[in-house]
């Protein structure tokens, strides 16, 4: 079993920047792919970026990439995403999750999850 908690989020302006952290426990925290997921009013959940067990190996959707970077630190059971120029389009609540195998855009193949955080990106 694995037990995840974000934290991070919060309000900031269009250009701003958060880093968000997903704190895992469970001594298997090393083995799981993680993935971070965002859902905004009206939408649909939608896949945010993923991680590798290593960290060897990435993964971002198209409107993120160039701007979030995702990592994970093994020793601290924790990923995080860093969030760079925000707009109001990334407004959203922020899950992560956590995943035996590999890396995969489909929340629904995610084993466990935590129970979000809101990010507010203001005009």
């Amino acid at each position: 079993q694995a037990q995840l908690v974000e934290s991070g989020g919060g309000l900031v302006q269009a250009g701003g920047s958060l880093r968000l952290s997903c704190a895992a426990s469970g001594r298997t925290f090393s083995s799981y792919a993680m993935g971070w997921f965002r859902q905004a009013p009206g939408k649909e959940r939608e896949f945010v970026a993923g991680v590798s067990w290593n960290g060897g190996s990435t993964y971002y959707t198209d409107s993120v990439k160039g701007r979030f970077t995702v990592s994970r630190e093994n020793a601290k059971n924790t990923v995080y995403l860093q969030m760079n120029s925000l707009n109001s389009e990334d407004t959203a609540v922020y899950y992560c999750a956590a995943k035996t195998g590999a890396v995969h855009t489909v929340g629904a193949s995610y084993n466990y999850w935590g129970q979000g955080t809101q990010v507010t990106v203001s005009s």
